[in-house]
């Protein structure tokens, strides 16, 4: 397991790489939710341990939030950290980091562990609840499922 903030920072700083320009923390905490997600069906456990809370546009962590606003968040990255999580990083930056912000909300939208979270809610209601493991776990094993039965 890795921290959070090794996870985003890499994300930062992979994305920077690869597309050319920075990411926006929108796009950030969704690729930081699949990325989460991918772990459990690459490797069968979570990639790190801090919670998503289920804002209105999809889940969010808020200490990554904190150190991305406070223009701080590569100053946790560790190479060495997130090099067991590659083939978690590598599948999510093929399928996601193409995709704009709003479609990644949508996506996130549809996992049940953000529906859960947000039971009762209106759509633009404030949220601070915590997405369960459990129903990450629930996503990551339909979308395993989805795959298998799609190749």
């Amino acid at each position: 397991m890795i921290s959070v903030t090794q996870a985003a920072s890499y994300i930062y700083k992979r994305y920077k790489e690869e597309i050319g320009s920075d990411i926006d923390e929108m796009k950030l905490h969704k690729l930081l939710y699949l990325s989460q997600r991918e772990s459990i069906i690459i490797n069968g456990e979570p990639m790190f341990d801090a919670p998503f809370e289920a804002w209105k546009y999809g889940p969010v962590v808020v200490e990554v939030r904190e150190k991305y606003r406070q223009g701080t968040l590569m100053e946790d990255i560790d190479e060495n950290a997130v090099r067991d999580y590659l083939p978690v990083f590598d599948s999510v930056f093929n399928r996601y980091a193409q995709k704009d912000s709003w479609t990644l909300s949508l996506l996130t939208h549809g996992e049940s562990s953000w529906q859960n979270a947000r039971k009762g809610l209106l759509p633009d209601d404030y949220c601070s609840e915590l997405l369960s493991l459990d129903d990450i776990r629930h996503d990551a094993e339909r979308m395993k499922m989805r795959r298998l039965f799609l190749s």
